[in-house]
């Protein structure tokens, strides 16, 4: 009966702890990207607006673009 109840628990804790990423996996890419010589390309991509990627952009040497994995995704989806 133990090893019936752990068994139990740990697979309801390893499916707890996979979930998450598995949910994470199907949101769509950030949409734009901080891109600067310190960043490379395509960038710090993690913004979900313009106006967030300019602030952090703001007083330094970089620019906001728009995050390419998004761009070819929009492309991929009007094609079908």
């Amino acid at each position: 009966m133990r090893l019936v109840t752990l068994l139990l628990l740990t697979s309801v804790t390893m499916l707890v702890a996979v979930a998450p990423s598995v949910q994470a996996r199907r949101t769509a890419p950030a949409r734009y990207c901080l891109q600067g010589r310190s960043w490379g390309f395509p960038g710090n991509c993690q913004f979900a607006t313009r106006a967030q990627c300019m602030a952090t952009a703001s007083g330094t040497n970089a620019t906001c673009g728009i995050n390419p994995h998004w761009a070819f995704a929009q492309q991929r989806r009007h094609r079908r």
